[in-house]
């Protein structure tokens, strides 16, 4: 089936479940209007019915089964109920349509740029202490019924760092000794991200996947599915040394601050800091995989100018841990410099 043909399929649906869900007052014709809202990552792609006197509005979501499991959307969704995440309305898991509440348009990352460039700490600190909050929140819930974010999950995700982003990428033929090298470290990652406490993860919490909504100062929490069973700092890093905004090592101090001092955990600081450094190796050495597997499988290449970033934050904190010494130096003195030459030759 084509794009445009579950497109119109999915309008259908939506607008059967509508009528099923609501008063015919709210769906007069004349005043719904259907948009195309993004698409994402995947393959998702979600559009919105709003009603024009009302303001009404809902999102339908396509996500063709053959490539998104929708079942487990649901599921997350249905634990999310203490926190401000898209609830379920409808769903047609054979056709993989659903349709959902609203949360807006007004995502976390143009307010905190906007904030960053207009050095507006109140306002940051506002944003980001919500969106802690709601982590704490998310941590309570039971993760029992998820998938364990297990050695194998830890592992194969890495491993996109050494096929998309050094050999497909940079084009690089490693030696056995870097191979042994990678995986040295990889294991080094794996048994700290084991040793932490294991908690519900988001597995995705930035600011592309965080909203502010009207009417409630909590945040929505949007991508949800693939939330696991994981390691206690996995959200918090993810949220604080963002793919798409960065900020300072003191100002990311302070927000580690807060979440410690609201957190139930018993948590000593030093121990937690280590953790969240090297949580922080494991997601982005994963995610600079990940990026340029969306270029080159995906055609998504927009995702290619996120990588300097990503790469950055990895440099800073193997730096940090004699344990990461030799990696980081291997990635200072030949991955950078080859990175560095591969964009000069796509400008």
């Amino acid at each position: 089936m084509t794009k445009d043909s579950r497109q119109t399929k999915l309008r259908e649906w939506s607008q059967q479940q509508l009528a099923r869900l609501m008063d015919n007052s709210e769906l007069e014709q004349d005043k719904l209007e259907w948009s195309m809202v993004s698409g994402d990552a995947s393959f998702r792609r979600y559009f919105r019915w709003q009603n024009t006197h009302t303001g009404h509005s809902w999102i339908a979501v396509d996500a063709p089964p053959e490539h998104e499991n929708s079942r487990q959307f649901i599921k997350v969704a249905n634990l999310l109920e203490t926190v401000n995440a898209p609830r379920v309305l409808a769903q047609d898991l054979e056709q993989g349509f659903m349709l959902l509440t609203d949360l807006g348009n007004q995502l976390y990352l143009p307010l905190l740029q906007q904030a960053k460039a207009s050095d507006d700490e109140e306002t940051a600190n506002e944003l980001y202490h919500r969106a802690i909050d709601s982590l704490i929140e998310m941590q309570k819930i039971s993760a029992g019924s998820l998938p364990d974010y297990d050695e194998a999950l830890l592992r194969t995700e890495m491993e996109l760092f050494r096929d998309w982003f050094l050999k497909e990428h940079l084009d690089m033929d490693l030696s056995p000794a870097e191979h042994r090298l990678l995986d040295t470290t990889f294991e080094h990652l794996i048994e700290s991200a084991h040793s932490q406490p294991q908690v519900f993860v988001h597995r995705d919490y930035h600011s592309r996947n965080i909203m502010q909504c009207e009417g409630t100062e909590a945040p929505g929490i949007i991508d949800f599915q693939d939330a696991v069973r994981g390691p206690l700092t996995y959200d918090l890093l993810s949220l604080l040394r963002d793919c798409y905004i960065q900020w300072s090592p003191e100002q990311v101090g302070k927000w580690v601050d807060y979440y410690l001092k609201h957190s139930p955990a018993i948590l000593e600081k030093e121990q937690f800091i280590q953790w969240f450094d090297w949580m922080g190796l494991q997601r982005h050495i994963k995610v600079a995989g990940i990026f340029c597997r969306l270029n080159y499988r995906d055609g998504k290449e927009g995702y290619l100018k996120d990588i300097p970033l990503t790469l950055t934050y990895i440099k800073q904190q193997a730096e940090k841990y004699p344990e990461m010494s030799e990696f980081y130096l291997w990635l200072r003195d030949k991955v950078i410099p080859l990175f560095q030459e591969r964009q000069s030759s796509l400008s």
